[in-house]
């Protein structure tokens, strides 16, 4: 049974291209069905290169075309005590997954793929162009509706 308020943690490598667009789409979703108040939202990164820097402009950008603001994010890598803060802990691809089981939270239940059926990685948009943010943004948009359907039929 899923416990409200429950808090989930996005991650990937850097902190500055899907995890904070996955943050920030999810709270556009839980804000939408009327439960902002019912989620706490964060993102990190497995590596420590962007800390407190804010997401990329490219990340920034995607996000406000779809209305979803960003902006004030700052990049954070994964801590120790992120593996009891938090209820779900969304990784955006296998490697970064792998990472966290390494970091502490191999006998996790609370790790998991953003997107997970079928298991699928979204891809890193860093070195590509504009059409690779706008891809992410899809992937993490579609993935953050099934998890938030997930963790409401387990509430």
């Amino acid at each position: 049974m899923t416990r409200l308020p429950h808090a989930v943690l996005f991650v990937c490598l850097g902190n500055i291209c899907r995890s904070p667009l996955a943050e920030g789409v999810f709270r556009d979703i839980v804000q939408e069905a009327g439960l902002a108040d019912s989620f706490v939202v964060d993102s990190a990164g497995t590596g420590a290169w962007h800390i407190g820097n804010p997401p990329d402009p490219r990340s920034i950008d995607i996000a406000a075309r779809h209305e979803v603001d960003i902006s004030a994010q700052r990049a954070r890598q994964v801590r120790a005590d992120d593996f009891r803060r938090f209820d779900t802990i969304v990784a955006m691809d296998r490697d970064n997954l792998a990472a966290l089981k390494r970091m502490g939270g191999a006998s996790s239940p609370r790790l998991r793929l953003l997107l997970n059926r079928p298991p699928q990685d979204v891809p890193d948009p860093y070195y590509g162009g504009p059409d690779g943010f706008e891809q992410v943004y899809q992937l993490v948009r579609t993935g953050g509706q099934r998890l938030f359907q997930d963790l409401m039929t387990s509430a």
